[in-house]
């Protein structure tokens, strides 16, 4: 995918984290659960955790100061400082400058996320996070954070490589911010604390939503897409699939554990999105009676 360099007054970015660790937080590092796209079987195969702890649920925040923007020379740097951040700049570009219209047609206050690069292990408004834990997003402080070197990790260990694999990654955290701007997600967080036992449905959904969004987002930039790209897209959504990590991580495949869909349901999702490029499409929650 083909997208236009980032302009450094149009994003918000920050460096974070040493490069230490890498391991598996135990203890109040390991719930930071802020809707995340989930990697479970890289963190079994590369850390050694059991993949259904990585498995973060919306809601199940912990405490922590929220982080501090960094803008300016510094948020340039941190862009530039390899091929992985320049393309995550470029993409939280082309994602704001495709929502924040959208936002304004309809009359919702639209606030940018601040996008933290990091090495191995950092610090969010939920609470302690390491590079174990895929990429992520934080509702308390609208942050969006990833360690690059997570791209690596799941082409090698999933075969979900390529650009827009990687685009699929940032575009669906930024669904999650989406979600958060919208009130939807404070909305599921209410319906999951009256209905408990559907509380896994609706995760389900929410991530669903957000697979969606991220096909809004590249079926609005259709013309910068590539051949294959599509094609990058689908591998990774199938490679994700609770079902699919469920069984590369060795474990029996546990629909009612389910949190973020199946293989089929995030191609079918993401394909969607891609397909129509319209919000509309993607009320993952139209069939769900409280």
């Amino acid at each position: 995918m083909k997208l236009n360099r980032f302009n450094p007054g149009s994003i918000r970015v920050r460096g974070g984290g040493s490069g230490g660790g890498g391991g598996f937080p135990g203890g109040g590092g390991g719930k930071i659960g802020c809707g995340t796209i989930v990697i479970a079987a890289v963190a079994y195969f590369a850390f050694g955790a059991d993949p259904m702890q990585t498995i973060g649920a919306i809601g199940e925040m912990q405490g922590g100061e929220p982080t501090q923007q960094t803008a300016g020379v510094q948020g340039t740097e941190v862009c530039e400082s390899g091929p992985y951040a320049l393309e995550a700049c470029n993409a939280l570009g082309s994602l704001n400058e495709t929502w924040q219209p959208l936002f304004s047609q309809s009359n919702i206050p639209f606030q940018q996320p601040l996008l933290t690069l990091f090495s191995g292990n950092t610090n969010s408004g939920c609470g302690a996070a390491s590079s174990a834990m895929g990429p992520f997003y934080c509702p308390a402080d609208q942050g969006i954070y990833i360690d690059t070197s997570f791209y690596d990790t799941m082409e090698r260990r999933l075969g979900a490589g390529g650009d827009f694999a990687r685009y699929y990654v940032m575009a669906h955290e930024y669904g999650h911010h989406i979600q958060n701007l919208t009130g939807m997600a404070d909305q599921i967080r209410s319906a999951q604390s009256q209905s408990p036992r559907r509380a896994n449905e609706l995760q389900v959904r929410m991530e669903l939503q957000a697979d969606c969004y991220a096909g809004v987002w590249a079926g609005r930039n259709r013309n910068l897409i590539e051949p294959g790209d599509m094609e990058e897209g689908m591998t990774a959504a199938s490679a994700i699939g609770d079902d699919a990590l469920q069984r590369s991580s060795g474990q029996r495949v546990s629909p009612e554990s389910f949190t973020h869909g199946t293989s089929a349901q995030r191609m079918e999702w993401l394909k969607r999105g891609l397909q129509t490029g319209e919000v509309a499409q993607c009320d993952t929650f139209a069939s769900f009676n409280g």
